[in-house]
């Protein structure tokens, strides 16, 4: 063993705090002695399936404390860890799955009766735990495990809508995750961010590294969210521009926010896509006992930069400084580069999708960005066709080709609108074909996506236009000129 390993930092967690929690979820608990064990006990039983050093192991479920003792286990025998989204429907989950050629697939209860006939082994979470309270509790050390082996691939979405593969060592996300000198080891953390998710897992090694608590929640509601941070005593709450937008119109008012206890938060941190600056105001009025940040970042990157609590309302609009021990830069035609310890080992199986974001030890971020004249960075728009909505990525081709078929679209064309909630929402512009004289509004194209795309990346807006703008000599939509032709008539 050598290095920066994710086994360790639940062995040692467990060693110095043993009956200290480590996770929540609603009345389910989970301590630093109780996740080693049975990471210990579950990596016995997956050893006896067949897995192995460097070995991809799936998960496809609901966020589940269940999921952290497989998370543990496969650090400790060096194999990978490869959670798939668990909003995707079957086809779409098969396609991911397909293309990560697990040695296994772990599904919950919910999940399995979607992967009957799925050409990959199988085992149910409540059957793996099982099995795994029978097995030896001896240590699970695995020979020849290494910081800079593959830990976990997290699947993304890329311009053409196939899933890619960020690979993470044991290496960067242990540095991910570092805490800070100046960390509250009292303190604990309510996490939005769902178990598939890497803001989540980075969230859960930041809590375990300080040996504090990570408090999750089935669904990111406004009311659950509060009610979380109250029974808890949390002192942190991070969400995503559109989660926050709903915190603050559930507490608006005094009554309403004498509802809840939140006399424990200390920190109300945001971040992950565009942060309106009235939002941030919104929040500092809401919470004024609290610091807030703002985080840029990427599942490929981790870190980028911060917009400390001191410039949150001095620099409205901006992401910050670069985060300690990142580099950044803009290239030649403005996008944002970064450089770090932190960066991602390349996209699973694709050789070219690697080549074209890492050059010479920097990540290009696909982000077009500008510098102040005191070097606070903004984020200005996109240099690849993505839409950020929410926290997750969408490629509007993937949405665009199940919009063709829709019998009453001649063309469609998929962009992202600046949104105060979402940071951007899926808009569909159309062209209608001849001959038809039926709506096509928001709702029939959403009950045409039912099925066949994941909810998030359904259309929220529809605009219905003669035609769409195309470039003379090679005929590619110009995405750029109808964001500003909506914005236009907006106005």
């Amino acid at each position: 063993m050598a290095g920066l390993l994710i086994g360790d930092v639940i062995r040692r967690a467990a060693a110095a705090a043993p009956h200290r929690l480590a996770a929540t979820l609603g009345d389910d608990e989970l301590t630093f002695g109780q996740l080693d064990d049975r990471s210990n006990r579950t990596a016995h039983v997956l050893r006896s399936l067949g897995v192995g050093h460097r070995d991809r192991v799936a998960w496809w479920g609901e966020t589940s404390l269940d999921v952290m003792p497989v998370f543990g286990a496969l650090a400790k025998l060096g194999a990978v860890f490869a959670p798939v989204n668990a909003r995707l429907g079957p086809v779409e989950a098969a396609e991911v799955v397909g293309y990560a050629r697990p040695r296994l697939l772990v599904v919950d209860g919910g999940h399995a009766p979607l992967v009957e006939g799925w050409d990959v082994p199988v085992v149910e979470a409540a059957r793996l735990a099982e099995a795994a309270a029978e097995a030896a509790a001896t240590p699970a050390a695995a020979p020849g495990v290494d910081e800079r082996d593959p830990h976990v691939i997290f699947f993304t979405s890329g311009s053409t809508g196939r899933p890619k593969g960020v690979i993470l060592s044991h290496r960067a996300n242990a540095l991910r995750s570092f805490p800070s000198p100046t960390a509250d080891p009292t303190g604990s953390t309510v996490c939005m961010f769902p178990l598939f998710h890497m803001a989540g897992w980075s969230m859960a090694l930041g809590a375990w590294q300080s040996r504090c608590p990570l408090h999750l929640v089935r669904t990111p509601d406004a009311e659950t969210l509060l009610r979380t941070v109250e029974r808890r005593r949390a002192s942190r709450l991070y969400c995503i521009p559109a989660v926050w937008a709903r915190v603050l119109d559930h507490v608006a008012g005094t009554r309403r926010r004498a509802a809840f206890d939140l006399t424990s938060l200390r920190e109300t941190d945001t971040g992950t896509s565009a942060t309106p600056p009235e939002l941030v105001a919104a929040i500092r009025d809401a919470f004024p006992d609290t610091v807030t940040r703002i985080y840029y970042g990427s599942t490929e990157a981790g870190p980028g930069t911060l917009l400390p609590h001191a410039d949150v309302l001095r620099k409205p609009g901006a992401v910050g400084l670069p985060a300690p021990g990142v580099e950044v830069r803009l290239a030649a035609d403005g996008e944002v580069c970064l450089r770090s310890e932190y960066l991602m080992d390349g996209y699973f199986d694709d050789v070219d999708a690697t080549e074209a974001a890492l050059h010479d030890g920097w990540y290009h971020t696909g982000d077009l960005g500008a510098f102040d004249d005191e070097g606070y960075l903004s984020i200005v728009g996109r240099a690849r066709d993505v839409v950020r909505t929410g926290g997750e990525t969408v490629a509007p081709a993937e949405i665009e080709a199940v919009l063709a078929e829709h019998p009453a679209i001649a063309e469609v064309a998929v962009v992202g609108v600046p949104d105060a909630a979402w940071g951007e929402i899926v808009c569909a512009v159309v062209v209608i074909a001849p001959g038809v004289h039926e709506p096509v509004d928001v709702d029939a194209l959403r009950r045409h996506c039912d099925g066949r795309l994941a909810p998030f990346k359904h259309p929220r807006r529809v605009e219905v236009v003669d035609d769409l703008p195309r470039t003379p000599a090679t005929g590619q939509i110009q995405r750029t000129l109808i964001v500003e032709r909506i914005a236009s008539r907006a106005q």
